[in-house]
Formats: C-alpha cells, structure tokens, sequence
C-alpha cells in the first residue's frame, strides 16, 4: 500500500534524499553570491585606503611658474635605500628628524635666483624670492612656493611646542616655522638646507 504523501509536500520528489541535497546546493550557492557582496562592498574601500597613499603636488618649471597640480603616490623608500642616496646629514636631517648646525650648512646663506627643492624627491618647496636673512644661520623663507608641497606638524621634542615643517610627497623633515618673520607673511620658515637643492631659475 502506498503511503501518501503529507499536505504541505504537494511537489513531487521534494522531500527526496536527491531533491534535499538539490535544495542544499543551491542555498550554498546563494549563501557564497551573498557573501561575495559584503566581499565587494569591502573593495572599496581597500581601494580608498590605497588611494589615500595619494597626494597632490604642485609641479613647477625652472622657471619658478606653476605648471600644474598632479596626484602622486607618495614617495616610501627603505632606510637603507635612504642611507644611500642622502650625505649623512642630509639623511639625518630628513629621514631622522635632525637639524644642522647653525651656519654650516651648504647654501645657507645663498643670494643666487632660484628654487629650492627637496633633496630627497625633487619637489619644489622655496622660492628664492621670499628668502631672507633671519640672522640664525639657517636658510629662512617667509613662504613655501605652495602650501599644497608642504605639511605642518605640530612638535613637542625637547620641552618646547613648535611646527615642524615636512615635505608632502616624501614625508621628509625640513625644518620648523615660527611666527616672527617679515611681512607680508610674519612667519619665518626655518629650514636646514641639508634637506634641500638649490636649483638656478632657467
């Protein structure tokens, strides 16, 4: 005699031991398309994360004239690959966060017309028209050529609260800013030249 089947299984071969191991698959196939959605959300912004390792970075010409502003991937280089591109004290200026001493460094007391640029990636940082002389025996401007090429932090080394200056392509150390320079600005870039090029204006 043949068992009927119970109401609710109206379908036939639904409650088969085939149709159950059917039924699993295809709930383990949606299961894994749902999983790879949060996968894919996640995508982005691990993309993002990426992309923030971006700045942007105003290019000039020899000339000192801004030629125009570009995103770039931010300059990450090993310590030892530093080591052997920078002078001692330029490394130790820029990669450790050092500063030269007073009146030695190369071009400190530079008059020539020109940029001064990053000794570690080449951006321009200075122009020699804002230079002057502060007394100190470091290279001082009373602005940056941009302020989209450099970055301030504040600095709480040795007791004292000041703003160092860095570069924004490379993280490289440069110097410090204070509040008593010349007009127009009133600030007082004070720079080690150990961090910097100077490069004649073409």
């Amino acid at each position: 005699m043949k068992i009927p089947r119970n109401a609710h299984d109206t379908k036939s071969d639904s409650c088969t031991p085939h149709a159950q191991r059917r039924m699993l698959m295809q709930l383990g196939l949606g299961i894994l398309a749902l999983g790879s959605l949060p996968g894919r959300a996640l995508a982005a912004p691990v993309a993002a994360v990426m992309s923030s390792n971006e700045v942007a970075i105003d290019l000039f010409s020899a000339a000192g004239k801004l030629d125009k502003t570009v995103r770039l991937p931010k300059v990450v280089k090993a310590d030892a690959d530093w080591r052997k591109q920078l002078s001692e004290t330029s490394y130790l200026v820029t990669r450790k966060a050092g500063t030269e001493r007073p009146f030695t460094g190369k071009g400190w007391d530079n008059h020539n017309d020109g940029l001064y640029r990053c000794i570690c990636c080449d951006t321009a940082l200075f122009d020699s028209k804002t230079k002057f002389e502060s007394g100190t025996g470091w290279p001082s401007f009373w602005q940056p050529i941009s302020a989209s090429n450099v970055v301030g932090e504040t600095d709480r080394s040795f007791g004292v609260q000041r703003t160092a200056i860095s570069c924004r392509l490379c993280d490289a150390h440069l110097g410090h800013v204070f509040d008593d320079g010349p007009k127009p600005t009133g600030l007082r870039y004070c720079m080690n030249a150990a961090a910097m090029r100077f490069a004649a204006r073409a």
